[in-house]
């Protein structure tokens, strides 16, 4: 049996808990990681005690996790495909839409990029910045999204790209291989290389040569690749997919990017409106919202790992283990979220002052994060439902829970909290919005699922 042969026992005979386990515990190990070398870059410079460089450094954060949006559209719509395409035997196939997501992916990055240095000051303008955040968000941006951009894109891409054929090992540790580089690298580029008061640019700098260094990885990896049956080799980039492939990937790719473009528009218009406090409250939502990622996270590497599984099963029209994945991936994310509201709770100031210690805005984020929290379950359902119909390649029905979640429920429910409530209602509207996204998302995937798979006979879609 053949390496690739091999990978699709992950897909068609081991058992469900196990193959979901198996995907989905390097990739949740990666986005911890992820979410561990982002925060980093918070811890470290709040050791500095500057409040006002904490909230230039958040400021950022929406940007950077668009350029992951980026990927995402090469990566997630591409992959979903890929996985499809192994459980109807196209490998030919399968390899040309591998390709022509590569090739997209390195286009839209550098594009995103090359816009972020000409439009920087409008953009952090956009952002909320004042004339005390302004020159650490822009300095913060330069090195992470326009130097760092293209390898950010690539990593992602290709992470998603070898879970699609069930190497998720090798995408989680390249991932989290970055993630510890960066870590390690933050102390030494901003407190020895880079002078006083240019933390936040050694900070900046640190993620973007461990960017480099997991793109290497990644091009070393599937370098190795090219001798065996993989799919994943690249073709000339004059070797299109068939139309209805690209169409494939743009289908779920869009959806998947413009849903967290939405989720970082959410965060962009969260700092913009807490700006107009004051910035110990602005550093202070900063810090709350890197932290209240880890359990999402957590979740979104649930979902990664299993849509693979997810996708295969559904083009094969197994609807048995199609169903099994699906009962024990959402068993796993809701328990992660329990545990995550329970721990956060207890120890929220303990958390926040790891980040900052000045007390006005451990006070502040404190309160902040106890109400956030409560959201985890809610979120993780929201996000959970748009995966399994990428999985599917429904990318329509994901898009439309996609854009009412952010633009129906959440943004406007900021609005409408702050206004009546301030602050604190800023913070209270994601667990007012989600109710109303997982009520809709329950509903969509019920209709959904009568009409695709209850007539189905004999367990086949």
């Amino acid at each position: 049996m053949t390496a690739a042969r091999d990978k699709t026992e992950i897909f068609e005979k081991m058992p469900v808990g196990r193959a979901v386990m198996t995907m989905a515990v390097p990739t949740v190990i990666s986005q911890l990681i992820v979410l561990i070398y982002n925060m980093a870059d918070t811890f470290f410079i709040g050791r500095t005690g500057n409040s006002l460089m904490v909230a230039g450094a958040s400021l950022i954060l929406p940007v950077f996790n668009i350029s992951l949006s980026i990927s995402g559209l090469a990566g997630i719509g591409g992959g979903a495909l890929i996985s499809r395409l192994l459980g109807q035997k196209r490998e030919d196939e399968a390899r040309r839409v591998y390709s022509f997501c590569v090739y997209l992916g390195a286009l839209t990055a550098a594009l995103f990029s090359a816009g972020v240095l000409i439009f920087m000051r409008p953009l952090m303008n956009a952002l909320g910045a004042t004339s005390g955040t302004y020159g650490y968000a822009s300095t913060y941006a330069f090195f992470v999204i326009v130097c760092g951009g293209v390898p950010t894109v690539l990593s992602n891409t290709l992470a998603n790209l070898l879970r699609s054929v069930g190497e998720s090992k090798k995408a989680g540790f390249g991932i989290t291989m970055g993630g510890a580089v960066n870590i390690a690298l933050d102390p030494l580029f901003m407190f020895v290389l880079f002078p006083k008061g240019m933390e936040i640019a050694g900070a900046g700098a640190a993620t973007c040569l461990s960017n480099l260094i997991a793109c290497a990885y990644f091009a070393a990896v599937l370098i190795r690749l090219r001798g065996s049956d993989s799919v994943l080799r690249l073709v000339s980039p004059l070797k299109l997919p068939e139309g209805k492939s690209v169409l494939g990937v743009f289908a779920v790719g869009v959806p998947s990017s413009i849903a967290t473009l939405l989720f970082d528009l959410d965060y962009v218009v969260i700092d913009k409106l807490m700006s107009g406090y004051d910035d110990v409250s602005l550093a202070a939502i900063g810090v709350v919202l890197k932290v209240e990622r880890l359990p999402l996270n957590v979740g979104v590497g649930i979902c990664q790992g299993m849509m693979p599984i997810i996708a295969y099963n559904y083009s094969t029209r197994n609807l048995e283990r199609l169903r099994g994945t699906k009962r024990y991936a959402l068993m796993l994310g809701l328990v992660c979220a329990a545990v995550s509201i329970l721990i956060y709770e207890l120890f929220t100031s303990q958390i926040v002052r790891i980040f900052i210690p000045d007390p006005a805005t451990v006070e502040i984020g404190t309160k902040f994060l106890r109400a956030r929290v409560l959201a985890t379950p809610l979120m993780f359902l929201s996000f959970f439902h748009v995966y399994l119909f990428n999985g599917f390649g429904k990318g329509g029905y994901a898009l439309f829970l996609g854009v009412t979640r952010w633009l129906v429920f959440n943004i406007p429910m900021l609005y409408i909290l702050n206004g009546l409530f301030g602050k604190y209602g800023i913070v209270w509207s994601q667990l007012c919005a989600d109710t109303l996204t997982v009520a809709l998302s329950l509903f969509v995937y019920r209709l959904y699922e009568k009409r695709a798979f209850e007539a189905a006979p004999d367990n086949k879609i």
